[in-house]
């Protein structure tokens, strides 16, 4: 069975223009699906109506078999704890400390006022490592790069324990040689067996990390497939006619 399911999503943020348009796809627990297509396609959109951050017009997502479009309160923020996001600008908060950045990946199975264990700390702590950043638990994020801060924003994910990982352009922002390192760690992350869904602009990059593509061109799956399987027609065909790879 797929861990997630995506059938016939609409969604429109005026009533006349969908920004998806009847999208339907499935995720098994071993993906690394790369979403692909120009700004405006649909991938933020996509994203964002899988975790709930925004309501799909119609249409299904399910995870696990289930449902997840009427879910409410306590119901949605357990479901939320299986989908950890990744987003372009880091979504940190500067001022603060990486651990405790790291440590808000936890805020989910507390209530309000709750201390953090033990066991957390020590998760904190080991998901740290495993982003090479353990010396920097004390540092406050605003001192780091930007390909340090997602890595942080990687290690907060980790601490909601996700089923699958939702990262939105997540290296947009970087230089091409911390791009590759960042999209490495993801790659670990999913070898670990964490499902990935990561929108990229770069085909390159989906070559050398995706186990599937799925390219949308203004709301509508336009491939789905192998990266090896898009060459310069199929590249024309998701990006237009004028487009060049680089």
């Amino acid at each position: 069975m797929s861990i997630l399911s995506v059938k016939d999503l609409y969604k429109s943020y005026d009533g006349q223009i969908y920004a998806l348009n009847g999208l339907s796809f499935e995720t098994q627990a071993q993906d690394f699906i790369i979403l692909l297509g120009l700004s405006g396609s649909g991938k933020s959109t996509l994203l964002r109506c899988i975790n709930r951050l925004i309501e799909p017009t119609k249409g299904d997502v399910l995870f696990q078999g289930q449902s997840i479009i009427d879910l409410k309160g306590i119901q949605l923020r357990e479901y939320r704890r299986n989908i950890a996001m990744i987003f372009q600008q880091f979504n940190l908060v500067k001022n603060l400390t990486v651990l405790t950045n790291v440590l808000t990946g936890r805020l989910g199975y507390h209530g309000l006022g709750s201390a953090f264990t033990k066991q957390e700390m020590d998760s904190a702590y080991f998901n740290l490592e495993r982003v090479g950043l353990q010396d920097f638990a004390h540092k406050p994020v605003k001192q780091l790069s930007g390909g340090q801060q997602q890595r942080v924003a990687i290690a907060r994910a980790l601490m909601q324990e996700p089923r699958i990982i939702l990262a939105d352009e997540p290296v947009a922002s970087l230089d091409p040689a911390t791009a590759d390192s960042i999209m490495q760690y993801l790659a670990q992350i999913n070898q670990d067996g964490i499902a990935v869904i990561c929108s990229l602009h770069f085909l390159s990059l989906a070559r050398r990390y995706g186990s599937r593509v799925l390219a949308l061109k203004d709301g509508i799956k336009a491939f789905e497939g192998l990266p090896t399987e898009i060459d310069k027609d199929r590249f024309k065909a998701i990006y237009g006619e004028d487009a060049k790879e680089i």
